[in-house]
């Protein structure tokens, strides 16, 4: 313990590390308040489209049902579904800023509504938001660089590296006390306002745990590599640039081409197809005779196929069959656009394995529930909605019933799914292996250093 006492007093006398330390913390302390700030606004949103859903239910029924018209209640009921986030949504917000949260359907074709919300501008969204991860993934390496770029060359530079290798105890274990310790403060910095957040969002305590496993063995990546790197026989400036290439290639330049080489190998439509798909699937309805649609939807449905023949003229029945043909007609590209998406997020955690900046976003936005798969996840949700949508008013509209008040009582009400909250182990782990090798290798290092 004397050991670590005396690192601890260097420590302090070295005002510059205090003052990294100590930046690092209050930036780690804003991208924690903006997250906590933008999950609140979030669920405010919600808690305020769901009133105003209530008035607007309230408000319409007499109106809509005046004339017992399943049909007409059908077209203009829209009814909202929602994504509230996480508990540990304001660590990492991901997906949920260029994916809308709130959503309202209604009883037509489903896929062009789910995908509607897709019409951003993607510029708006390329930075990314300042938020825990970003702190973690970015700018973590850099204050690491700063902390230990010269962790032996200014040593060697001072002549006291001689002095320090004839001291007991040191060699491999005196330079990992040194690295450790200010690796463990920055990380403490970092973990310090997370937990906090934590505290105030209500995020479970495991998942805290997780995060810390998960950004201890980030920092134990770029420890590793800068003992490595200062282990050779170079001054101070030569190490800390070395260490500013590999910050700009680990962390910029390779992610960046591997999402390239993923884009290319894994093709990915845009939901905007789809809705496009679909529409030319419904307007094409209009030129099919109106037999032929209706025995197109009874072949999939039967037990709609007693219905009354058509009357002359238009009437609901027929409209909201070739509106669920319309999905029918592109559940095919629906199914391969999922698979390609969820291949290229499978590509994405490999890389993961091999990039760790990859493999810490991939740990903290599944802890968060703001990945691709809790995207997904909602719109299975809005889907299973819309299915029960369709079957309380397909009674009415095929069976020909009165549709009154009481039956609009009774539409559908959305409930989100339970919270989603996948334990990142694959990911985990692997982030933790390549943490603990660049470890070992920069301590073997700086253990032969001369």
């Amino acid at each position: 313990m004397s050991a670590w006492r005396h690192e601890a007093r260097l420590l302090l006398r070295a005002r510059g590390a205090v003052a990294a330390l100590l930046l690092l913390a209050v930036l780690a302390s804003v991208a924690v308040g903006l997250g906590l700030r933008e999950v609140q606004r979030q669920h405010d949103t919600i808690a305020r489209v769901a009133e105003l859903q209530r008035q607007e239910l309230a408000a319409q029924g007499p109106r809509l049902t005046r004339h017992g018209d399943a049909g007409t209640v059908a077209y203009y009921s829209f009814l909202a579904t929602w994504d509230p986030p996480s508990t540990a949504a304001f660590l990492a917000l991901g997906l949920r800023d260029a994916t809308p949260y709130v959503l309202r359907v209604r009883a037509l074709a489903l896929q062009s509504q789910l995908h509607e919300g897709e019409t951003f501008n993607p510029e708006l969204v390329l930075a990314g938001r300042f938020d825990f991860a970003f702190v973690a993934v970015y700018l973590l390496p850099l204050f690491l660089i700063v902390l230990l770029h010269d962790l032996v060359s200014s040593e060697r530079q001072s002549g006291r590296l001689a002095l320090l290798r004839a001291l007991p105890g040191a060699g491999r274990g005196l330079w990992l006390r040194r690295a450790g310790l200010r690796a463990g403060l920055a990380a403490a910095a970092l973990l310090l306002p997370a937990a906090a957040g934590a505290i105030v969002s209500g995020m479970p305590l495991a998942q805290l745990g997780l995060v810390a496993v998960a950004v201890l063995a980030y920092a134990a990546c770029w420890t590793g590599l800068a003992l490595w790197v200062g282990a050779r026989d170079a001054g101070s400036v030569a190490h800390a640039l070395v260490l500013m290439g590999a910050w700009v290639a680990v962390t910029l330049v390779l992610p960046t081409l591997g999402q390239a080489v993923l884009a290319r190998s894994v093709p990915v439509s845009q939901g905007v197809a789809l809705m496009l798909a679909q529409r030319e699937a419904v307007h094409g309805a209009w030129d099919v005779s109106r037999e032929e649609t209706l025995a197109r939807f009874f072949r999939s449905h039967p037990q709609w196929q007693h219905t009354a023949p058509l009357p002359a003229g238009f009437h609901w029945k027929w409209y909201y069959a070739f509106q669920q043909l319309g999905d029918e007609a592109v559940a095919p590209q629906v199914a391969a656009y999922r698979e390609a998406l969820l291949a290229r997020q499978r590509a994405t955690d490999g890389l993961g394995v091999a990039l760790p900046g990859v493999g810490l976003q991939a740990v903290l936005h599944r802890l968060a529930g703001t990945d691709l798969g809790a995207q997904l996840a909602y719109q299975d949700a809005i889907t299973a909605f819309h299915t029960r949508l369709r079957e309380h008013h397909y009674p009415y509209l095929f069976g020909e019933r009165r549709y009154g008040l009481d039956d609009f009582a009774r539409l559908p009400r959305y409930a989100p799914p339970p919270a989603r909250a996948p334990l990142p182990l694959g990911s985990l782990l692997a982030l933790a292996v390549l943490g603990g090798a660049l470890l070992l290798a920069g301590a073997r290092a700086a253990g032969r250093v001369q």
